[in-house]
């Protein structure tokens, strides 16, 4: 089954949630990146955040980017996506490997470390917004619950998980956001908090043969649920020639003209999907000539 995301509502629209399932989106950026199983599961975190969250945006051209630094050993993490849940992502130190935490589950949170997450949209106005907030625990469903409470003022759950196979593939991944509308009463509020008390892990729901709209049934079935769509999310980076190209020019007249005084072929790999563009000295040359700086 491909990944996808579920719109819904619930309690008459003072409950709005999305779910997601991410294994291959997951799976694609471990085989990429050639990631480690706990950076495997704090990228897959975020990336499956991403999708989310990115398919919230209002316009098609909105872009959405998650970057934590921190200082564990993993240093940061880069995310992108876009209204179309199509996401991608990066993790500074790709190959980390750690003991499994106090409950046995791969150390994302050790990974991690202590730091700082920043949501950024741009929505094509001059300045794109930036939000700020505190790493709480460095296991990032915890770290965005407190970003949409803090930076957003929108109460909400975050849940998000990747499950390993043994040969250290990514066996499922998923998550859901929930979150209420500012005129959610005490009632629903309460009858949502006693549900997510009582919820399995989002892993062992997808792993016990669950949907994503099976999940959200288990979540909000007894709040009136109502399914509002779905859209197909993926790995999916957009670099091009074209682009790289661009970002080379941007680097400035004085960096191109040593790069052609060294006579030698350039290789630019992208850091998302590992591709690599290739320039010859006559490229570098055009550069030059279209380089304003």
């Amino acid at each position: 089954m491909s990944d996808y995301i579920v719109r819904a509502t619930a309690a008459n629209a003072q409950i709005r949630a999305f779910a997601i399932t991410s294994r291959e989106l997951v799976e694609r950026a471990r085989s990429i990146h050639d990631l480690s199983p706990v950076i495997t599961a704090g990228l897959g975190r975020l990336l499956t955040a991403g999708a989310m969250m990115g398919s919230m945006l209002k316009g098609e051209k909105d872009v959405l980017t998650l970057q934590i630094r921190s200082d564990g050993p993993v240093r940061g993490m880069t995310v992108t996506a876009d209204a179309k849940a199509n996401v991608k992502g990066v993790a500074l130190e790709p190959q980390v490997m750690l003991p499994p935490n106090a409950i046995g589950k791969l150390d994302v949170g050790g990974a991690v470390g202590n730091g700082i997450l920043s949501v950024i949209k741009d929505m094509g106005l001059k300045e794109p917004y930036v939000g700020q907030t505190q790493l709480q625990t460095g296991e990032i469903a915890e770290d965005l619950t407190y970003y949409f409470a803090t930076s957003e003022q929108v109460p909400s759950a975050v849940g998000l998980g990747v499950l390993m196979e043994k040969d250290n593939t990514v066996k499922q991944a998923g998550g859901f956001i929930i979150q209420l509308m500012p005129f959610a009463d005490d009632e629903t509020i309460s009858a949502l908090e006693e549900k997510l008390k009582s919820m399995d892990s989002v892993t062992k729901i997808l792993d016990d043969g669950n949907t994503p709209e099976q999940l959200l049934e288990l979540l909000l079935g007894d709040l009136g649920l109502e399914i509002n769509g779905t859209i197909p999310a993926q790995y999916l980076c957009d670099c091009s020639r074209e682009r790289v190209e661009k970002a080379m020019i941007s680097i400035g007249k004085k960096d191109i003209q040593e790069m052609i005084d060294d006579g030698k072929q350039i290789e630019v790999r992208c850091q998302f999907c590992d591709k690599i563009y290739n320039f010859e000295i006559d490229d570098l040359k055009k550069m030059l000539r279209q380089s304003s700086n």
